[in-house]
């Protein structure tokens, strides 16, 4: 029997444990570092629009001015994903600017 470490996506801490189940039966995982930005995560996702990795596209192709749609024909995604996706970031933005300003 082999054991395979898990890594968290966010911040590559092996510190993860099993927290419970998803609707289709995948296996939850939570990352137990207290810096940690994400809480929970799987190891394979069944839509590609969850990917750590394409979010970050989102945002790349964005700041380089692509249409949504643009970007969802490109990463084989939804548009509403994307726009979800920015929508998000923007308003993580907002808080942000808003916490430094004060």
């Amino acid at each position: 029997m082999v054991v395979e470490p898990i890594h968290c996506p966010a911040c590559q801490g092996t510190d993860v444990v099993k927290h419970g189940k998803t609707s289709d039966g995948k296996q939850r995982f939570r990352c137990q570092t207290e810096t940690c930005p994400r809480v929970t995560c799987i190891r394979e996702y069944v839509y590609q629009g969850r990917l750590p990795s394409v979010k970050r596209q989102i945002i790349d192709r964005s700041l380089k001015a692509s249409g949504i749609r643009d970007i969802a024909r490109v990463l084989r995604i939804s548009p509403t994903t994307v726009m979800q996706e920015l929508k998000k970031r923007a308003s993580t933005a907002s808080r942000q600017s808003t916490h430094v300003s004060v």
